[in-house]
């Protein structure tokens, strides 16, 4: 053991080390500052693209496009640039990188039978990206599940929905999604009235309650058109139903529904128009339902 020892040329041996550590540190900072500069240029760039490509959409709708690309253009380009980084620093630690490469591809194409899944997710990814189906930011129903675009990248696409919970989903699953804040969303509801009241003046209450809504300071930038009356929906079995449908500012509908029906319900108040709602009605155990509804008798002592 000794002899081993004596044996080694230390001198070449710390050369070699120092000379394969400086290339890695080198190899490693090039990396880094290569992201560093990418990170710079990638956004402003996707920015001046994007921005020329979609003239004249909301600039929510643009900004969640360019956010959409950037994350995901250098998130790619970041794991290509460290795994060529990895690849060029093998060999200073002694790894055949051809025999590696070549012994990675022989095994890719043995587990490639076996990650058609993972294939079709990028690819329908790409799709998605391509199309602008959706982006981070949007409101979105995918596989049957609605919720938040939080990320959205090749492979698959995260969304919370309104309980908080998070569900990743990967974007070879789906074969319909449904963005519900694209451009531009739309209030679509029913409101019920009673049967003994005169629809014109409801329509006119409804109606005027809308433009209302459209012209306060706090909700115009909201409300692209006022609800309005759209007609009878149905006659339903408690009063007539009526639809109502108006445009707002993309992933602003139900704010501007929950604020519509409040003012609603307040301008009916003051007309006095009746929104219907089911009744009941208690009887008393062991007395027939017409007996209970009757008034008590007179008290004979108290008429004389």
């Amino acid at each position: 053991m000794r002899e081993f020892f004596t044996d080694i040329d230390w001198s070449k041996w710390a050369e070699n080390i120092w000379t394969s550590s400086a290339r890695v540190i080198v190899i490693v900072l090039a990396i880094y500052i290569g992201l560093r500069i990418l990170q710079r240029i990638l956004e402003p760039t996707i920015r001046r693209a994007i921005s020329a490509q979609m003239v004249g959409a909301p600039a929510g709708e643009v900004e969640k496009r360019i956010d959409t690309l950037s994350h995901v253009a250098y998130r790619t380009v970041s794991v290509v640039a460290i795994l060529g980084g990895l690849i060029t620093i093998l060999p200073e630690f002694g790894v055949n990188a051809s025999a590696l490469i070549a012994g990675a591809g022989l095994i890719g194409l043995a587990v490639g039978f076996g990650a058609q899944s993972l294939v079709k997710d990028i690819i329908a990814g790409m799709f998605v990206l391509i199309e602008n189906q959706y982006g981070k930011g949007d409101v979105v129903t995918v596989a049957g599940i609605s919720g938040l675009v939080e990320d959205v990248n090749l492979r698959r696409t995260v969304l919370r929905d309104l309980d908080g919970t998070v569900h990743s989903i990967p974007n070879g699953v789906p074969a319909t999604t449904s963005n519900m804040t694209r451009t531009f969303s739309r209030v679509n509801m029913q409101v019920g009235v009673s049967y003994s009241e005169d629809l014109d003046r409801v329509f006119e209450v409804i109606n005027r309650t809308g433009r209302e809504l459209a012209d306060d300071a706090e909700w115009k930038e909201r409300v692209l058109s006022p609800p309005t009356v759209l007609g009878v929906d149905e006659f339903g079995d408690a009063g007539i139903a009526v639809r109502i449908l108006g445009d707002t500012a993309a992933l602003a509908q139900w704010d501007v529904m929950r604020e519509f029906r409040k003012r609603l319900k307040k301008a009916f108040d003051d007309e006095g128009i009746e929104i219907p709602y089911l009744h009941r009605a208690l009887v008393a155990a062991g007395q027939p339902p017409a007996a209970s509804a009757k008034p008590p008798p007179p008290d004979d002592a108290g008429a004389r």
